[in-house]
């Protein structure tokens, strides 16, 4: 019996994008249920919340294992699949980690809080003190990543891993919002960089909007 094939829950333009992005990254096959948390509110219902209680998403379904939360998910694919994207020793790991947290916590902060406000809150409605606050602390934040990126081809040394997965996850939010990026020289050589491999390829193609007809 061929094992049960990986569900991933949530669209590939939400915070599960990260995790389609995972999913490319390693070639595991899987289904894709996107979930309407909009007019249906599919994250609400009984039996999304069986699987999530947290009424979020993304979630991941591997057989019988049940796992929510975007970067715990990336990191179990990353220990079932492809381990040398965790790191091949405890540094490189403790910097696989470091990475993965300072992208969630310090930089998707203000990007997302500006996001909200640009594209959801009606212009009227929005709430000028975080924009500028938000505005003035990103440019810092992306400092922080060019400067680290300086001299190197990936964020832990020469070697591909989730800490570039998740935090290009993030970085990838910047250019919607107008950011640019070519005063971080060392930043835009990675992003450019990461963007040309075929796992952000196809993570690209899954985020466009359906074409009408």
């Amino acid at each position: 019996m061929s094992p049960a094939m990986i569900q991933i829950y949530g669209s590939p333009r939400t915070s599960a994008g990260r995790c389609y992005l995972m999913l490319e990254e390693i070639g595991q096959a899987y289904t894709s249920t996107p979930i309407d948390m909009i007019e249906k509110k599919e994250h609400r219902k009984p039996e999304y919340l069986a699987l999530n209680p947290n009424g979020k998403v993304p979630c991941l379904v591997d057989g019988d294992f049940i796992l929510w939360e975007s970067t715990a998910i990336n990191t179990y694919l990353a220990e079932k699949y492809r381990p040398e994207l965790l790191g091949k020793n405890a540094e490189e790991r403790g910097l696989v980690a470091q990475w993965t947290a300072w992208s969630m916590l310090e930089l998707q902060v203000p990007l997302i809080d500006l996001f909200i406000q640009m594209i959801f809150v009606p212009e009227g409605k929005r709430d000028e003190s975080i924009i500028q606050k938000s505005r003035e602390k990103i440019p810092q934040l992306l400092a922080i990543l060019d400067v680290a990126l300086k001299d190197k081809t990936y964020l832990v040394g020469e070697q591909f891993s989730l800490a570039d997965i998740n935090t290009v996850s993030v970085v990838n939010i910047a250019p919607t919002l107008k950011f640019q990026l070519d005063g971080y020289p060392n930043l835009m050589k990675w992003f450019t960089r990461v963007k040309e491999r075929p796992s952000f390829q196809k993570f690209v193609s899954l985020r466009a909007p359906p074409k009408s007809s």
